[in-house]
Order: structure tokens, then sequence, then C-alpha cells
């Protein structure tokens, strides 16, 4: 997700959104699992678009860090859309009823927090921040 995320730090939401769709493309055609057309849309399109929306924050305080975790976000909201739709047969049989609404949320939000919070760490170094620094220079 960080490198969609920086080319739309980078760039802006267009071209990080054109290339969190490229990518999404990719994604289906490497593994892809069709049930119809709007989850495809969901689960891959849209998902990995909404990563671009990153680059909402662009030029602000902070606007690796916030963007990043704004896309993080967007981005499960359509994994869970998809997941409310189709994905809930999935869902374990000793889950438990009463959060059985949110299992999609739960679910989806796990793995991408997850990520998330090591990319966070990880671009927080000096040394990281840094070396993005430089490449974002030689990149503009």
């Amino acid at each position: 997700m960080l490198f969609i995320v920086l080319v739309a730090n980078w760039y802006g939401v267009k071209t990080g959104m054109l290339v969190g769709f490229a990518y999404g493309i990719l994604q289906f055609l490497q593994e892809p699992y069709f049930l119809t057309l709007f989850q495809v849309c969901c689960d891959y399109v849209l998902a990995f678009a909404a990563l671009g929306l990153a680059g909402l924050f662009r030029g602000k305080k902070n606007s690796l860090l916030t963007g990043y975790i704004a896309a993080v976000l967007a981005r499960g909201v359509f994994h869970s859309i998809g997941g409310y739709l189709y994905w809930m047969d999935y869902m374990p049989e000793n889950f438990p009823l009463a959060l059985r609404n949110l299992y999609p949320i739960i679910y989806n939000y796990s793995y991408l927090l997850a990520e998330a919070a090591v990319t966070v760490l990880v671009i927080k170094i000096p040394a990281v921040e840094q070396a993005l620094e430089r490449v974002r220079k030689a990149a503009l």
C-alpha cells in the first residue's frame, strides 16, 4: 500500500487513484476471484484506487502519515462492503453471533490496521524518512 500512497502524496489524488486502479487490475489478473462485476470492483478496483485518496493531504503537515492512514481506512471501507455483500458465508461458525454484523469490518481491518501499524513505524524511522524525502525530491 505504501508505494501507491507515496505516488498519491507526491503527484496528487488523480495520479494516485490511477496507480491504485492499475494495481487493483493487476491484482485481479494475478489472482482472479470473480463472483460478480460489483464484487470485483469492491475487492480490487475501488479498494486499491481508494489508496489514491492519500493525495488529498498532499502539501500538508505530516501529509504522508495522515494520507496513509486515511487511505488504509478508505480501502477497508470497500473491502468491508464486499464482505457484507459477498463473503458473509465464510464467517467462522464459532464467531460470536452478537458481532455477526461487524464480521466484515473486523476481518478486513484486522489485517489492514496491522499492516498499517508496521508501515507507520517503519516510515517514522529517521533514516527511512530521510530516504523517502530524497526519493520524493528526485521524483519531482
